[in-house]
């Protein structure tokens, strides 16, 4: 059975919605809802404020609709420090944060990420002066080691990258070409005694053609190669005219037993990084993004996340297992996070959204060593030793950029210190295969329509187990629709068929963790008139988009939160929503995302022409809806087809979930467009 993984997430204002950051972006407390508006900071008067919270934080500086914004120091309790300049709650601009192990970073901050230019010194006195993206030394830098070593050049994400110029204490210099914080390319290397190499390098060692040549002349002209891990070179030894030394030498040994004499240091490794600490809050945890893993060839489903009961409970709960130290898939969460560190790290942004045939070919996959000890390209863990997969990571990474996600914070929504929560979800078998195999459609279908309801696929990977078990597990990470703000009080999971559409569950036991389904559905939603036409159009295009891919099975997932009615007590007309309403705080709203809607309440009686659909009562409630269509990744392969063969002997052969997806479409359609109708 597969796991659903649920990512913890502090609770944020819509208004600053479009970039969901996990880190530095989180509200003090609930009463600052009261100061969230229209208006901007210039318009309103920032306080200072000196504030111990309830977890033993402390911040004083200055502070403007419920957060920190303009310039402030925050002392977290465990030593870690952030005193500078801050928008919305976000370490923005000039700032320092310090590490309570002494080391120290002064420079530049964008959305809470040492970003631009900044001096970090360690505690053992490495220090870096330079550019900086998402935490890593990305661009131009120097850096000093305890060594006595120095190093000026180019990084890309972390590693020397590029050309750059390494100078060590014992009077050893290379300068040339770089690749993941090694020797790669064309570059010289000169001894402090004189002697150089000049000529292409791989990993640190001579490849390919150079030369040798020794302090009096003397020369080797050869050509250098690793094979099977050992030291290969074949060349010919030119002697100076000058020289009294034998006739035939061999620098081999300058890079075997003398190769500690250029070796780099790897430097000092961040244990905490500013991005990943978070304010304290009393908001509940949401996430940015669930993600499934599949064992073997069982695949995505979205993730279940918290629904509510339809009046808001004291308490929210949460679904699933913390996967802590002792959890059974600890590590296997370790490894993900460290492949997704990884994979999102190397890539540089995405400059086009045209691609090329071959960027959606599933043998466009990249296969990654991740040793315990590190690598020249991984760093080094605490895990086990794994290999990482991934698939058509060009594609993926563009639809990130269609769907406006940031590579930050994408990264930190799985990677931050918050622990993953495991949720158990029925298994289905195939489901890589169908993602893969309608993925160039699916890209052509999301670009084209940027209010499309599907499920939005972030990325696709493979983790394998190195060892005895040789275990392999895949990872569709897909969007969580019900990352948002206001806790939703009902869920329903809608279909259009009705053979097995209840809960399962009695009534007295249905709580904000239960999916309802089609023959639950105790309301009719009621849209404005624009949205209901934008939604009528999209729900046409994104269900002949499934029937030409052959899928069926899908569902329309619907988040209800409730407004509070004006009087406490239940409106019996459809009157327009109030001024004060809460609707009027927000500005980001889209189809499917905080809509502001009507429910209807319906009564089913006996003896109906449908039974899906009751009768209207009369009584309105207010409520914000999210929705999107979910589970896309079932075709209408040889089982369904026999699903539905078997169940028409037995039931009537429209009312089961099996069908076409010609008639699947169909049918879908008519019932969403029957639970949802236009507000008059």
């Amino acid at each position: 059975m597969p796991k659903v993984w649920d990512r913890p997430f502090l609770r944020k204002h819509h208004h600053h919605q479009k970039r969901r950051s996990l880190v530095f972006s989180t509200m003090f407390s609930n009463a600052s809802s009261n100061s969230e508006g229209a208006s901007s900071p210039e318009e309103e008067q920032r306080v200072h404020v000196e504030r111990r919270l309830p977890n033993g934080d402390f911040y004083t500086g200055e502070w403007w609709g419920g957060w920190p914004h303009g310039t402030g120091k925050y002392l977290w309790v465990d030593g870690c420090m952030y005193e500078g300049q801050w928008r919305r709650g976000r370490a923005t601009g000039r700032g320092k944060f310090l590490w309570p192990s002494g080391a120290t970073y002064e420079g530049e901050f964008s959305h809470g990420f040492m970003e631009g230019f900044g001096t970090y010194t360690s505690c053992s006195d490495d220090t870096y002066w330079g550019n900086w993206s998402q935490n890593l030394k990305h661009g131009h830098g120097k850096k000093s080691f305890p060594t006595g070593d120095y190093y000026d050049g180019e990084w890309v994400y972390g590693f020397q990258e590029g050309y750059g110029k390494y100078v060590w204490k014992n009077g050893n210099d290379y300068s040339g070409e770089w690749k993941a914080g090694a020797f790669h390319g064309q570059g010289l290397l000169i001894w402090a005694n004189g002697n150089r190499y000049e000529g292409g390098w791989k990993d640190g060692l001579p490849n390919g053609n150079g030369t040798f040549k020794w302090a009096d002349g003397s020369t080797y002209v050869g050509c250098w190669s690793m094979e099977n891990g050992v030291f290969q070179q074949e060349g010919a030894y030119y002697p100076s005219a000058d020289s009294n030394l034998p006739t035939t030498r061999d620098p081999e040994s300058y890079f075997t037993t003398g190769r500690s004499e250029f070796e780099v240091c790897p430097g000092d490794v961040l244990s905490v990084m500013p991005s990943s600490k978070k304010l304290w809050s009393r908001g509940h945890s949401k996430s940015v993004i669930s993600f499934a893993n599949f064992d073997d060839d069982l695949d995505a489903e979205v993730c279940p996340v918290t629904p509510m009961m339809r009046w808001p409970p004291s308490e929210i709960k949460r679904q699933g297992e913390t996967i802590s130290k002792d959890h059974r898939n600890y590590e296997l969460m370790l490894n993900l996070q460290l492949g997704i560190r990884h994979a999102v790290g190397k890539q540089s942004a995405a400059t086009s959204l045209d691609l090329k045939p071959s960027a959606f070919d599933p043998k466009e996959k990249f296969w990654t060593r991740f040793p315990p000890e590190g690598s020249k390209r991984t760093p080094p863990h605490q895990s086990i030793e794994f290999r990482w997969k991934d698939y058509c990571p060009m594609v993926f990474m563009t639809l990130r950029k269609l769907f406006k996600v940031d590579p930050g914070d994408y990264m930190l929504s799985i990677c931050g210190d918050e622990a993953l929560r495991e949720l158990s979800s029925p298994g289905k078998s195939g489901k890589v295969k169908v993602l893969l195999k309608m993925l160039p459609a699916y890209y052509n279908h999301v670009r084209a329509f940027e209010n499309t309801l599907v499920t939005k696929f972030f990325g696709l990977h493979c983790v394998k187990l190195v060892g005895a078990t040789q275990r392999k597990v895949r990872f569709v990470i897909m969007g969580n629709l019900f990352c948002c703000e206001y806790p939703i009080h009902r869920r329903f999971d809608l279909k259009g068929s009705s053979h097995g559409r209840t809960t399962d569950k009695p009534e007295t036991e249905i709580d904000e963790t239960t999916t309802l389904k089609d023959l639950d559905l105790n309301f009719i939603f009621r849209l404005q008139k624009s949205w209901f036409q934008e939604f009528f159009r999209q729900v046409e295009r994104d269900s002949d988009f499934l029937e030409q891919e052959r899928i069926m099975d899908y569902s329309l997932l619907v988040g209800v939160h409730f407004l509070p009615d004006n009087d406490t007590e239940k409106r019996s007309n459809g009157a327009p929503l109030s001024e004060d309403s809460d609707l009027t705080r927000w500005s980001t709203i889209k189809l499917g995302i905080n809509m502001p809607a009507k429910v209807e309440e319906i009564v089913r009686r006996a003896g109906t022409e449908s039974p899906l659909i009751g009768e209207p009562a009369g009584e309105f409630h207010d409520v914000i809806l999210y929705f999107g269509i979910i589970d896309i990744l079932q075709d209408y392969d040889i089982s369904k087809k026999l699903e539905h063969a078997y169940k028409s002997m037995q039931y009537d052969p429209t009312s089961i979930s099996a069908v076409d997806p010609k008639l699947y479409s169909k049918r879908f359609c008519e019932f969403i467009f029957r639970v949802f109708t236009e507000e008059v």
